[in-house]
Formats: structure tokens, sequence, C-alpha cells
């Protein structure tokens, strides 16, 4: 008790700092108190408004309740200030600049939610993960904004798994087509353009894994390229072409000291992708030679749950762990020295760290239509839309 007691004073002291210096770090802080915690966290892209005093964005969120409470698909609503308008970027006196966000949508689901997606060609259609071995399917626009009643009813529901999962990625270059990766060891591919009933069977089942597949992620450039990782500390790398339990094309054993919990491809780079693990390091491969990673970011100091390149800057890289901490990386650092750092064994491309939470942070998202903005959810209930600074730091904030 008194460890748990000293951890929480220990915590809210980071807190208290952090808010006194936020005014100096970022543009833009938003605080949002869920009713329950949320382990997943997307913006949806929109058509871009003509420049008004602000601007709507929407994010995918799902509810992890406790004691029998009922779990909901939700989609809310944030404004963001605009920064053209004079005073809109300053933040109050509680670190927030002024804005809003809002639950608008909420869809009955089975189950708490454990990571939610859309669909690339089609914002509407989202595909959720959950403790059910099925991948449920949902087009928003066919559910009344608030449920009517109880009832479960999604548009999809996909077979394959025999257990629950995390790991979820859309094709970007194929509409409809689905991947998961599961605590059953297996991945399973769906189109869910092939049919038009509620099951949908998998069209392939790849088992090339030993243990738990945490994520899956298609190639950022071919549509039948896709990569696995797992609990057995491998990188696997696929092709879609070969059916059945073909065996991967690459297979990196060891790629961590610890269980694997994300990839993520470069956007922007044919053959670089990225991998966050339990061992508490980010590593950076290239895909023409795995036999060793390019580099390694070392910064957190408990295990690290999701990376995302960033959709504007190739050399940009978020992730967030169970340190409470968001941190962004810069590529282009590598091999510098910081100018600017308040501990000499920083990393140069250690960016910036985002403090602002406190406890576990399960996911993130980069904003595609505004740069530099990011999306954060922890286990505490709170859900954070930020932007640091935007000029280039020249250092550690």
């Amino acid at each position: 008790m008194e460890a748990d007691e000293l951890r929480m004073k220990v915590v809210n002291e980071e807190y208290k700092v952090w808010k006194k210096n936020a005014p100096f770090l970022y543009d833009l802080v938003l605080t949002h108190a869920l009713e329950w915690p949320s382990l997943t966290v997307q913006w949806i892209p929109d058509t871009p408004p003509n420049m008004s005093t602000s601007l709507p964005n929407k994010l995918v969120l799902g509810t992890h309740t406790s004691l029998g409470e009922p779990n909901y698909l939700m989609i809310a609503s944030v404004r963001l200030p605009h920064y053209g308008d004079p005073g809109t970027e300053e933040l109050n006196a509680k670190g927030d600049t002024h804005g809003k966000m809002e639950i608008n949508i909420k869809i009955n689901h089975e189950g708490e939610i454990n990571r939610a997606r859309y669909m690339p060609q089609n914002p509407f259609i989202l595909a959720t993960k959950s403790p059910s071995s099925d991948v449920f399917v949902f087009d928003i626009s066919k559910h009344p904004s608030l449920p009517r009643d109880r009832n479960f009813c999604p548009e999809h529901r996909c077979l394959g798994h025999t257990k629950e999962g995390y790991g979820l990625s859309w094709n970007p270059h194929v509409l409809g087509e689905l991947l998961s990766g599961s605590d059953d060891c297996s991945i399973c591919l769906w189109d869910i353009n092939q049919t038009s009933t509620t099951n949908v069977p998998a069209l392939n089942t790849w088992k090339g894994h030993g243990d738990v597949v945490e994520d899956v992620a298609w190639h950022a450039y071919s549509p039948h390229l896709f990569s696995s990782v797992g609990d057995d500390r491998q990188i696997l790398m696929w092709d879609t072409r070969k059916k059945g339990s073909a065996d991967p094309f690459i297979r990196v054993i060891d790629a961590h000291r610890a269980d694997i919990h994300s990839i993520n491809f470069n956007p922007h780079h044919e053959f670089v992708l990225a991998t966050g693990s339990a061992d508490e390091c980010i590593k950076i491969w290239d895909m023409r030679n795995t036999s060793g990673a390019v580099h390694r970011l070392d910064g957190h100091s408990r295990e690290v749950f999701q990376i995302q390149w960033a959709p504007f800057d190739a050399s940009l890289l978020a992730s967030c762990g169970a340190d409470r901490r968001v941190r962004v990386w810069d590529l282009t650092k590598v091999g510098m020295h910081p100018t600017i750092s308040v501990d000499s064994e920083c990393p140069e491309e250690l960016l910036f760290i985002h403090g602002g939470h406190n406890d576990k942070v399960s996911d993130i998202s980069w904003n595609p239509m505004q740069d530099w903005v990011v999306a954060s959810v922890s286990d505490d209930n709170i859900l954070q839309v930020w932007q640091m600074v935007r000029p280039r730091l020249q250092g550690v904030y």
C-alpha cells in the first residue's frame, strides 16, 4: 500500500509539473474525461472545410467497461481551434486551448473493444476486435446516433479465429480486405465486399507464429504484402498471393528481447518499417536486409504498446507505452547530440515527450488532416488531443 501511495504521489507531482509548463510546450492541448477507458483511438479523415474559426474532426473510440456495464463503439467530434484567428493558440489557465470534444455516436458492442480501425476507402466502415474470437464490421451510416435498444447488430461477423486479439489492419490498396492477428497464433484475411451475408468466412489463414500474434500491418506500397509480429519475438512478412499456410518470405527471429506489440510501415519509404516491444525499445528495419535492425530507439522505461509514423514527415515516429508517456522521435537526428536537454543521456533522436497522462497510454493516432496533431488515450479514462510547438526543436522538451 505504501508503495502504491508513493507511486501515486510521484505521478501527481509529475503531472503538476507538466501542467505548469504545458503553455510553453504546446500549441494545443485538449483533455476529455471519458466515462470508461478506451484502449483504441483513431482519427477519421474528412474533407477539410473552408478555413473558419474551428475545424471539425472525428475520432473512433471504444469502451472497456466492467461490472457488466454495456460497451459501445463510439465516434467523437473534436473542434480544433483555427490558428489563423487571433488568440486561439493561447492555452488557458488549465493548460487547455479553447476547443470542444463530445461523443456523437454510440453503437452497441458485444464485449469490450480492444481495437477499432476504419476502412481507408470508406471511413464509414469500421472493424473492431474484442474478447470474442470474431471480428466485427460496422457501417456507422446505418446506425442511429444513440442505440434504441440493447441489440448488437454488426453488418458483418468475420469468422476464422478461435481466440481474441488486437491486431487489425485494412488493406489501403484493395477495397474491403481486412487482416486480423489473434491470440490463437494465426492471421486471417477477409474480403467483406465478396459477400452480402452477415457471417463472413476467412479467405485464408496463415499460421507461422509460435505464440500470440500481437499486430498485423499491410505494406504501404504493395497490395499483396503484409507483416505480422508476436509474442514469439518474430517479425514475419507474407505475400497474399501464396495461399494456404505458406511460409513467410521473410522471417526475423529474436527481433526483440521480449514480446513485440506493434509494427508499422513507413508510408513514405517503401522498405522501412518500425516495431515496438515489451523490451522497452523501438527498432527501425529495412526489408532489403533484415539480418539486423537499422536503428534502435531507447527512451521508454516500460513496454511499448503502439507506434505510428507521421503521415506528413517520413522521419517522424510516435510511440506510447506503459510508462505513461507518448514520445515523438526524429530520425534525422540520428548521430547528432542534443543541444538542449534535461538529461545528458537523452537519446538524440528524441524530439518530444508528452507527459499529460497519469496511466498507461494504450493507443495513439496522428491527425491526417492537421500536421503535428496527435490523439492519445490512457487507462485512466483520459482522451487527449495535443500539438507540440510546431517549429523544429533543438533538443527535448
